[in-house]
């Protein structure tokens, strides 16, 4: 049979949740891998879905800081193609990175812009204390919600909506006016919609959208652009 063309360059995303592989399909991402805060893919889970999309290049998005390694050490494992590693820490993130790419432009123009993206998207992730403890100032119990950005807790309640709102006040600069939430597996539809009509009414400024992401763990990732 004949051999598909090769493209110059492809992309590649690792995440969980339905939805938030929907999203990378629909922003020509190649390949998913499933992924993420509580199962990583080894270098050679990336390699081997990296050899399977017909390119020259392979911009490999992450979207979790303890999955670039493995990103890093799959770009030794694959052959007649290069792979560049976004350092993405989240999956927004990754979406603002996907949304850059321009096959007309070449590999290492994509590559820049691709890494310049990421500034513009400042992420917070919500989900639920595992244990006691006392982190970043806070005292958490276990079962109590808290609200992180990509470095530390900014945000605890026991009302997961009272958390989102902390979180999203602590994070939202003057210059924000887009604010995405990608609700997860827990969360229903009509809390989602509720929440983000709640936002919209605090931050009459910004378009406030919301996303079935799907994803384990994390009730809400919210970015703010």
């Amino acid at each position: 049979k004949m051999e598909a063309e090769r493209k110059e360059m492809g992309m590649l995303a690792i995440c969980t949740g339905a939805g938030l592989s929907e999203i990378f399909k629909d922003l020509s991402v190649d390949r998913i891998i499933e992924g993420g805060q509580t199962m990583n893919p080894s270098a050679s889970d990336i390699a081997s879905a990296a050899q399977k999309i017909n390119a020259e290049h392979v911009f490999v998005f992450p979207n979790n800081k303890n999955i670039t390694l493995a990103a890093e050490q799959a770009k030794n494992l694959v052959e007649n193609k290069t792979l560049h590693v976004i350092p993405t820490k989240n999956v927004p993130q990754g979406f603002a990175a996907a949304l850059e790419f321009n096959p007309e432009a070449t590999a290492e123009e994509n590559k820049t812009n691709m890494i310049h993206a990421l500034d513009n998207v400042k992420v917070g992730q919500v989900t639920y204390a595992v244990r006691n403890t006392s982190l970043n100032g806070f005292s958490i119990k276990e079962g109590d919600i808290i609200g992180l950005d990509d470095k530390k807790i900014l945000a605890k309640s026991h009302s997961l909506e009272e958390t989102v709102l902390k979180l999203i006040a602590k994070m939202k600069e003057d210059f924000h006016q887009v604010i995405t939430l990608y609700y997860g597996e827990d969360v229903s539809d009509e809390d989602a919609a509720a929440l983000a009509e709640t936002i919209s009414e605090k931050y009459p400024d910004c378009d406030v959208d919301f996303h079935n992401g799907g994803q384990s763990v994390y009730y809400y990732i919210l970015s703010l652009e």
